[in-house]
């Protein structure tokens, strides 16, 4: 029995100490990497674990929950220099009909708030998103004149907070403005437009906020791949004044100012072109006969109504101004030009009618009494035509070189009544007869009207081609 106990008491003993060697084991396994490696391995360097390192929040770094940040720094003392620089991201489009524009730009501002400065050993910036925008104090800047505006929030709101040691903060964020542009249309489309962006403190007034562009005019900039497709942007420029306001103060306001000079070929293809196309058109009806009614008065409503169409369609892109523009006024003396060929047909017409009624009822006249009177007609120092119906319109016209007389009977005891014209060969007119008639006859000859209009609508709307264009280029 003794040999026995021993026996037990021994295996129970190794086991105690197999026990024993196992929990070491697995104690050495959770805990820190042993450092025993080869040398030159990067592993041998012990690398601290971060996120065991004892958390810092922003609010206790910049002691945000010390300080009142309801208040502009330095309350109750001078004004706070808030610097501003812009970058210019794009201009969207220019609106005639509204007369506004649109920009996206990125608005930057400086200024010191001694109250966020804190301590660094590398004296290097910390940048925060817009989270921490809501819990410090920033400059109340807002765009004067404009019609809507936001902030860019794709995929986060577009803002970046910038806080250096010594307390200067940067902030900057992305901006689309929609802002009114009064514009000057009397020279239009031949027009320069010059569009201002302003910028001001809405709550501050220049005894608490001082804002200031932060470079001059090096704190504009832009980039060069803007383009608009009817403007050509001139320049950009930068300035600052006061504005006054009666109920509140005076304030700071920082003006962005850009020229724009329309592109003409545009209004050329699409205005200027047809409209001079159309005046042209309205001539070709002078080489048209006469009595081609439809034809002439079928050309000359076309060109009427095209000019209208013309007129209507540019008036419909621009807004209801009470002055007259450049492009009215080449329009409507274009439409005047169109209108007076139009009446021009409508005299020849006129004229042609009222002569032809009146040569027939000569024509009439003669036939009855050339068949009722035999022609005794003397020819010696006179020539006389009796007037058959059988005379042609360029004999008529010939008739206006002599004068009419009446020739005594031959016997007195044959007194019966004639009619017949006597055609004078003397030397007797003078010239202001000529003139007279020469002017008479322009007016009867129908022909000579429209020969004169050939000359006269040609040369008149070039000239004033000629002074519109000097003018206004």
């Amino acid at each position: 029995m003794p040999y026995y106990a021993r026996f037990l008491f021994l295996v129970l003993c190794l086991i105690l100490l197999a026990e024993c060697r196992k929990h070491r084991s697995r104690k050495k396994r959770w805990s820190a990497p042993a450092e025993s490696h080869k040398p030159g391995n990067p592993l041998s360097k012990k690398v601290a674990d971060g996120t065991k390192a004892r958390k810092l929040k922003t609010s206790h770094l910049l002691r945000i929950d010390e300080h009142d940040f309801t208040m502009r720094p330095a309350f109750a003392g001078p004004a706070v220099p808030v610097g501003v620089d812009v970058q210019v991201e794009s201009l969207d489009s220019i609106s005639e009909v509204d007369m506004d524009f649109t920009m996206t730009l990125y608005l930057r501002h400086y200024w010191k708030d001694e109250r966020l400065a804190f301590p660094s050993s590398t004296n290097k910036s910390m940048t925060f998103d817009g989270r921490l925008v809501k819990k410090i104090w920033v400059p109340d800047v807002f765009f004067v004149h404009s019609k809507r505006s936001f902030i860019h929030d794709t995929t986060t709101d577009n803002i970046m907070l910038r806080v250096f040691p010594d307390g200067h903060v940067l902030y900057s964020l992305r901006v689309t403005v929609t802002a009114a542009c009064n514009m000057d249309f009397s020279r239009f489309p031949l027009d320069s437009q010059t569009c201002t962006l302003e910028l001001e403190s809405y709550a501050y007034t220049d005894e608490d906020l001082m804002l200031y562009w932060k470079s001059g005019d090096e704190s504009l900039s832009t980039d060069d791949r803007i383009s608009l497709s009817q403007f050509l942007i001139q320049k950009f420029h930068t300035s600052s004044r006061l504005a006054f306001y009666s109920s509140t103060g005076w304030y700071n306001r920082l003006y962005i100012n850009f020229t724009l000079r329309r592109h003409i070929f545009f209004f050329l293809l699409q205005t200027y072109f047809p409209a001079t196309l159309m005046v042209m058109l309205s001539w070709v009806s002078f080489w048209i006969d006469r009595r081609a009614v439809p034809a002439r008065v079928s050309l000359g409503i076309t060109t009427v109504l095209t000019m209208s169409t013309i007129i209507t369609g540019v008036n419909a892109s621009m807004p209801r101004v009470s002055y007259i523009k450049a492009v009215d006024i080449y329009l409507w003396v274009s439409f005047v030009f169109v209108f007076l060929s139009v009446l021009e047909y409508a005299a020849v017409n006129y004229l042609t009618t009222v002569r032809d009624g009146k040569d027939r009822k000569l024509r009439e006249k003669a036939r009855e009494q050339s068949q009722a009177l035999p022609c005794t007609c003397g020819m010696s120092h006179a020539r006389t035509m009796m007037l058959d119906g059988t005379y042609s319109e360029a004999d008529a016209n010939s008739l206006a070189g002599y004068t009419r007389a009446s020739i005594a009977p031959e016997d007195a005891s044959e007194k019966q009544e004639r009619m017949v014209v006597h055609l004078s060969l003397d030397n007797e007119p003078t010239e202001t007869k000529k003139k007279g008639i020469r002017g008479f006859r322009i007016i009867q000859n129908t022909h000579a009207i429209d020969t004169y209009s050939r000359m006269i609508f040609p040369g008149a709307y070039i000239l004033f081609n000629l002074i519109y264009w000097c003018a206004y280029c």
